[in-house]
């Protein structure tokens, strides 16, 4: 059991440094807060509470990976490394399809919500 509770301390400890030394997961969270009060302002339904909190999800935790790799790499590659670079180019790649098929999805979300506000 005691293990069990260590995990947890090391994976909140992992949450903890992401979020104070990596920019782009702070923007990520704040852009996942702008979207949660819009989707109370819209009173979006379940399904789509459900989607848009699969999206939030899938972008952190790209991020996260990200920067772990990142980490990785610097780590056993601390000089110019063309194999090393292209490993963090695939790994950045990665956070971008999480991003732009979250935005799609948050388009086909509010964008009919918003129509319907202005007409």
């Amino acid at each position: 059991m005691r293990k069990r509770i260590q995990s947890f301390k090391y994976a909140f400890k992992g949450i903890h440094n992401v979020v104070s030394s990596e920019i782009n997961f702070r923007i990520h969270l704040a852009a996942a807060l702008m979207v949660s009060l819009s989707g109370f302002y819209f009173r979006i339904s379940a399904g789509e509470w459900l989607a848009v909190l699969l999206c939030f999800s899938m972008v952190m935790a790209a991020e996260a990976f990200n920067s772990a790799i990142e980490e990785l790499v610097d780590f056993v590659s601390p000089g110019q490394h063309a194999k090393a670079g292209k490993v963090k180019d695939i790994a950045a790649g990665a956070v971008l399809i999480a991003s732009v098929g979250a935005a799609l999805i948050g388009c086909l979300i509010f964008f009919p919500k918003i129509a319907a506000r202005l007409n």
